[in-house]
This record gives C-alpha cells, sequence and structure tokens, in this order.
C-alpha cells in the first residue's frame, strides 16, 4: 500500500505564485498585436515553446520537493510479533552418571541423556515466541547456544551434545550462575531456568543455594528436574541385584533452589514422567496470545528527491544554452 506520511505538503504548491504577488512589482500591462503572414513563424512557434518549457521546469522541480517532503511510504504486509515474550534457558547435565541406561524409550532401554533429548526437542519446538538458550554442564558450565528465537537451532545444538564434553562432575552452581548472567545481559524481565541433573553439585566454586539466591534477586524463576529411575536391576555374578540409580540425586538442594526462584521440583523416573513435566511447565509459563501487528514500510522520498535534483540539472544546462544563444 502506497501513502504519503505529510500530504498536507502539498497545501504549499501556490507559494511561489503568493511570494511573487506579495514581493515582486507588478509589470505594466502589454498589448500583444498579430501581425499575419510574419516571417519567422516557425521561429516564433519555437520560442514560444522554448518559454513555457522554461515556465514549467521551476514548477516541476517545487512539486517534485514538495513530494520528497511529503514523505511517500510503501507499506508492506501485516506482520504478527507476539506482545510479550519470555527468556527461557534451558541446562543439561552432561556428567559421567547421565550414561546410565535406566530409561525407557518407546520400549527400548536408553541412557538418560537420550531421553532428555528426544522430548525435549518437542517441548522447544512449542515455545514459539519465546528467546530459548542452552546451557551444557559437568565439571563447568558452558553457554552452547545464546537466547534466540531460532528454536531449530537450539534443537540442533542440544542434539549435538555429548556426554563427556565438557567433564564428568556436576557443577549446579555454575549452571545458575550463567544463566542468570546472561538473562541479566539481554535485560527481558520474564526468565526461566530449566535444569536437568541426575545427581548433586560435584564441582564449581559457586554454591547452588547462592546462584539460587542472586537468581531471585534477578527476578529468574528456576524449574528443576531431577532425572533417573528409583529401581534398576543390575546383572552381577551373584545374580540380578535391584539397585537405585538415583541415590546420588540431591532432591533437597533441587528442591530449595525451585522454592528460593518461585518455580516447582519435579521428579523425571520414566518417559511419561517427563513428557507430562514439560506439558506442566507450558501451562505454568504459557505463551501469550497476544500479538502486536505492524507494516514494514519503506520510504520512497529519494525518488521525486532525486527527479527535483535532475531536473535542477536540466534547468542549470538550460540556462546556460540560453546565454549562450543570447550572445550570438
Amino acid at each position: 500500500m502506497f501513502d504519503f506520511t505529510y500530504l498536507w505538503m502539498y497545501l504549499f504548491i501556490p507559494l511561489p505564485l503568493i511570494v511573487r504577488y506579495f514581493l515582486m512589482p507588478h509589470k505594466r500591462p502589454f498589448t500583444q498585436v498579430w501581425i499575419p503572414l510574419a516571417t519567422g513563424l516557425q521561429q516564433g512557434q519555437d520560442t514560444t515553446n522554448q518559454h513555457y518549457f522554461n515556465k514549467l521546469l521551476p514548477w516541476l522541480i517545487w512539486i517534485m520537493l514538495l513530494s520528497a517532503l511529503a514523505k511517500p511510504v510503501w507499506y508492506g504486509q501485516p506482520i504478527r510479533l507476539q506482545q510479550k515474550s519470555r527468556n527461557m534457558i534451558v541446562a543439561i547435565d552432561l556428567s559421567g552418571s547421565m550414561h546410565t541406561v535406566d530409561m525407557s524409550l518407546n520400549g527400548q532401554q536408553v541412557d538418560r541423556l537420550t531421553l532428555i533429548k528426544s522430548l525435549l526437542t518437542d517441548f522447544i519446538a512449542t515455545r514459539k515466541g519465546d528467546r530459548l538458550g542452552l546451557i551444557l554442564f559437568a565439571d563447568h558450565a558452558y553457554l552452547q547456544t545464546p537466547l534466540t528465537f531460532d528454536l531449530r537451532t537450539i534443537s540442533t545444538m542440544m542434539n549435538k551434545s555429548q556426554l563427556g564434553l565438557v567433564g564428568t562432575q556436576t557443577a549446579i552452581g555454575e549452571a545458575i550462575a550463567l544463566a542468570d548472567k546472561r538473562f541479566i545481559e539481554n535485560k527481558n524481565k520474564q526468565r526461566v531456568l530449566i535444569l536437568l541433573t541426575d545427581g548433586a553439585n560435584t564441582a564449581g566454586v559457586i554454591p547452588p543455594l547462592k546462584a539460587a539466591e542472586q537468581a531471585a534477586k534477578n527476578h529468574v524463576t528456576i524449574y528443576t528436574i531431577g532425572i533417573g529411575a528409583d529401581v534398576m536391576i543390575k546383572h552381577t555374578i551373584f545374580g540380578q541385584q535391584r539397585i537405585n540409580p538415583s541415590a546420588d540425586l540431591d532432591t533437597a538442594t533441587l528442591t530449595k533452589i525451585s522454592t528460593l526462584t518461585g518455580g516447582q521440583y519435579f521428579r523425571a523416573r520414566d518417559q511419561q514422567d517427563l513428557s507430562n513435566i514439560y506439558k506442566k511447565i507450558n501451562k505454568l509459563e504459557h505463551i501469550d496470545a497476544g500479538f502486536l501487528e505492524f507494516r514494514p514500510e519503506k520510504n520512497l522520498f529519494y525518488w521525486p528527491l532525486s527527479g527535483a535534483f535532475i531536473l535542477l540539472i536540466l534547468s542549470f544546462v538550460n540556462f546556460r544554452v540560453r546565454r549562450r544563444d543570447d550572445l550570438l
């Protein structure tokens, strides 16, 4: 759609006439005499055409300048943006214990990280409109993907993560502190951290609860998810033994972290638990249904401005030609 932002600028079209009327002295009236069969009639006609052209050219320049000042704009198709979006970071534990094969995915036994990747991919796809980031932590915490609206990149980088990539221990405090830092840098006040781990804090220089207290001051909501089955059958030389593969899970600390920041602690013992947890988080941190609509606009003032400049050059050339003809 084409439009002028300041259409009222065309009201100034008669301004040169008004200025000329009040500031320029009035010429005496003169009488035209028609002489039939006068010699050089064709030359006189050419001179008359040149005269009209000389009078029209300044008006064309003036109208072009007014058109540029009226700011012509071309509006594109409407674009809808969500009214509010969250900054959400997912922090995934890549410590050695995440290699434990105690989870079931579609009837097959898999390790904990494989289950997380499978279900988290669907969760990420539902967060359209939110800006997501990815942190991986073990011996230390690393920002794998900064906050972005590109959900496909987040899923790709998450699925490429490998156990042992950043060590074998668990730096929960560092993961929280790193997420808090990224939230502050982005300055969006809606901040959510989803932290998935299967153990306790065993690395890093920042205690998890201290990091959570600071995150709470910066209005970060933390949802902690404890991963791992309660029972696992282990085959030994003495036969089958029932063990608890999640004995190292620090449920108390994870619960305190969530409580301090206004979030919740969830326990994921199997595929269904983890799937339900993602659904609950989606409800707790629902996507805002409100949208802002705007049209991209492209300013076109340079077209009439360029036309005025070209006509101005033409007028100057015409003036020089007339001067030369007069001298001759």
